[in-house]
């Protein structure tokens, strides 16, 4: 009897010993994984980073428009647009076309005017002379090129858009690649643009150059 007791209290000790052991480990690996949220996919507060408009490396301040604009990709992926947020122009909305593709934003209130692509190939450039002719002052102008921004260029347009603040408008001919935001009669050269030019040795597609991304804060005109 004295040895069946002893085996029961030997017994007894070890399933307390074990138990608490397991608990142990239990409670030490369930806080682990509670500290690991990636093994979710889901990043912790401390490296989330704040979203920004349209996408942008870092926010705008007070008082700025925060826009993205990327040219076409050769014939293939037509260009987009976004101000503020807002997806204006884009192959998605189907509000896109070879040559030239246009906003007007109202450079106080971020409100979008007007919206328009033309054909530098094969259109009547009179057609763009109109519209450009016709944009009020205090207008943003934002520009992305796709295809062929350049054959039915002429001189006047090439001036107007100078007279925007475009530092790369006399230079732009066949398939080159452009995008620009200037404004109605700015008096000094848009520090928002970029160019390149169509050439066989540097393109990056077979007749295209590649696609240019434009991104920043534009001041607000404020009276």
């Amino acid at each position: 009897m004295r040895v069946a007791g002893l085996i029961r209290i030997v017994a007894f000790i070890f399933t307390l010993v074990a138990l608490w052991v397991f608990l142990r480990s239990y409670i030490s690996f369930s806080r682990k994984t509670i500290r690991l949220p990636r093994w979710l996919g889901v990043p912790s507060k401390e490296i989330r980073t704040p979203k920004t408009k349209c996408g942008l490396s870092k926010p705008c301040l007070d008082n700025f428009f925060a826009f993205k604009i990327s040219s076409g990709a050769a014939n293939v992926v037509g260009p987009s647009m976004c101000f503020e947020n807002e997806i204006i122009m884009s192959p998605v909305r189907n509000n896109v076309g070879r040559g030239l593709n246009i906003a007007l934003v109202n450079g106080t209130t971020g409100q979008v005017l007007r919206k328009g692509s033309f054909d530098m190939y094969s259109g009547e450039p009179k057609l763009l002379m109109n519209f450009l002719e016709e944009i009020p002052d205090s207008t943003l102008v934002l520009v992305a090129s796709y295809d062929d921004p350049g054959t039915k260029m002429n001189d006047k347009i090439r001036m107007i858009f100078s007279n925007m603040g475009s530092s790369y408008a006399n230079q732009l001919g066949f398939r080159d690649s452009w995008v620009f935001l200037g404004a109605k009669d700015l008096k000094n050269k848009s520090p928002f643009e970029q160019f390149l030019k169509n050439n066989p040795e540097t393109n990056k597609y077979e007749g295209w150059p590649e696609l240019l991304e434009l991104e920043g804060c534009v001041p607000r005109k404020v009276f």
